[in-house]
């Protein structure tokens, strides 16, 4: 069979990768994919939110079916575009995908379906959220445990976690007034800040069925000891000891279903991964927010677990018969992704510089290196494209040996200006 995977990031390398390693498929295109997916598969010059571009190829190539990697075109209602056309496709409708397109839209629903989440108000515009912030918190202007999110898509960044009323302001400022985040910033909600441990939980659903994943724990910040801006995502380790056999029954029936019967009762089914970002509180698990589609860096040590044919999971999915889909195989080893970035991600980076040392690291065993922003010069050197570079994966006997193999990798990796950070996984060996 011939499989189309929409994206151009090491979510959608590593996708490819699983579903190209199965023996039912014969070719696996990406749109418009990077320089690693030109190696494990065949490039197609169609950008990811070219809705038409990429039905017209599905059609004209006879595509099989098609796998959808980024939110943004999920959102845009890539998936209502191909089965328009009769095509099958992987990933939830235009309407389902507000789960992630509008923060505002996700807490109604989990109100809606009494998911446990942080309380929250909604504001239209920066004089109302002002007057709430200077009134409500006259008295404790330097005590101020809040978050500040833009109700739009903002590539990870639109949430600003404040810790005094001038941090708030300021963030009310950047995301109303000073539109750092364009559209996203129409609306915004401004929610009680919750303490604890991040984790992700992440299902496959087909709108009745639940296939609970791993869990999985990313890391945000952009420097060692959880520093810095907020990022994409600056590496991941799966699974991960925070979460344990009764946590993770506890929020497959206290958030997934709940989620996935309040979507289908609004007549808004939802089909694919449901993305969980929890907060590990004191009082237990609390929703931040909902993706709808894989992680990345997550999915990358998530599939490089997997052992059951990814592409029977996505058919079932799309054909509604996940049901009868067994238990997942997975490998008892853990995995960690290391993301290389290029010098000044988050913010300004220079594209075009030459990554050497890519074949020395593919050789060391338990290792895989997924391109994110990658892709080729004039002279066919592989050169830096994005502000996160690589995601450089590996397994182990245990997370601390998964992590020297990861890192082992990231040594043998260079180009001018590379940095990552040097302790993915940490906070899962302490706790081991």
């Amino acid at each position: 069979m011939k499989v189309l995977v929409v994206g151009n990031g090491g979510r959608e390398h590593a996708l490819a990768w699983k579903i190209g390693r199965s023996s039912r498929v014969d070719r696996v295109f990406v749109a418009p994919g990077n320089a690693g997916t030109a190696i494990d598969c065949e490039n197609v010059a169609v950008a990811s939110d070219d809705i038409a571009g990429l039905v017209k190829f599905a059609k004209s190539n006879e595509i099989d079916i098609t796998v959808v990697g980024p939110e943004i075109p999920l959102c845009m209602g890539v998936v209502d575009a191909f089965e328009t056309e009769g095509l099958r496709v992987f990933g939830p409708s235009k309407a389902a995908a507000q789960l992630e397109g509008s923060k505002v839209f996700c807490k109604n629903v989990l109100r809606s379906a009494d998911v446990p989440t942080a309380d929250f108000h909604e504001f239209r515009d920066a004089s109302s959220a002002e007057r709430f912030v200077n009134e409500r918190y006259s008295e404790t202007p330097d005590d101020v445990p809040l978050v500040v999110k833009a109700d739009g898509l903002a590539a990870g960044k639109g949430a600003i976690v404040c810790n005094t009323r001038d941090e708030v302001l300021e963030a009310i400022d950047q995301i109303a007034r000073r539109r750092e985040f364009g559209s996203a910033g129409d609306r915004m909600i401004i929610e009680d800040r919750m303490s604890g441990t991040e984790a992700s939980i992440l299902a496959i659903t087909d709108g009745r069925t639940i296939l609970t994943l791993p869990p999985a724990e990313d890391h945000k910040r952009a420097h060692d000891n959880d520093a810095g801006p907020n990022t994409g995502g600056m590496g991941a380790y799966c699974p991960t000891p925070s979460i344990d056999e009764k946590t993770l029954s506890w929020v497959d029936e206290h958030v997934l279903v709940p989620t996935v019967h309040v979507m289908k009762r609004q007549r808004n089914p939802f089909r694919g991964i449901l993305y969980a970002g929890l907060m590990l509180t004191p009082q237990g698990p609390r929703v931040l927010e909902y993706n709808v589609r894989f992680g990345d860096p997550e999915c990358q040590p998530l599939l490089f677990r997997l052992k059951t044919d990814l592409i029977d999971v996505i058919e079932a999915t799309v054909d509604r018969r996940l049901d009868q889909i067994g238990p997942l195989e997975w490998d008892n080893r853990p995995s960690i992704c290391v993301v290389m970035a290029s010098e000044g991600y988050p913010t300004a980076y220079e594209k075009g510089r030459v990554i050497r040392g890519l074949e020395e690291a593919a050789q060391l065993p338990d290792v895989k290196v997924f391109h994110a922003g990658t892709t080729h010069d004039a002279g066919q050197n592989v050169v830096t494209n994005g502000g996160r570079v690589l995601g450089v994966t590996a397994m182990g006997d245990s997370i601390s040996a998964a992590k020297l193999q990861a890192y082992k990798a990231v040594k043998c990796i260079r180009w001018d200006g590379a940095w990552c950070r040097k302790d993915i996984s940490d906070k899962a060996i302490a706790t081991t």
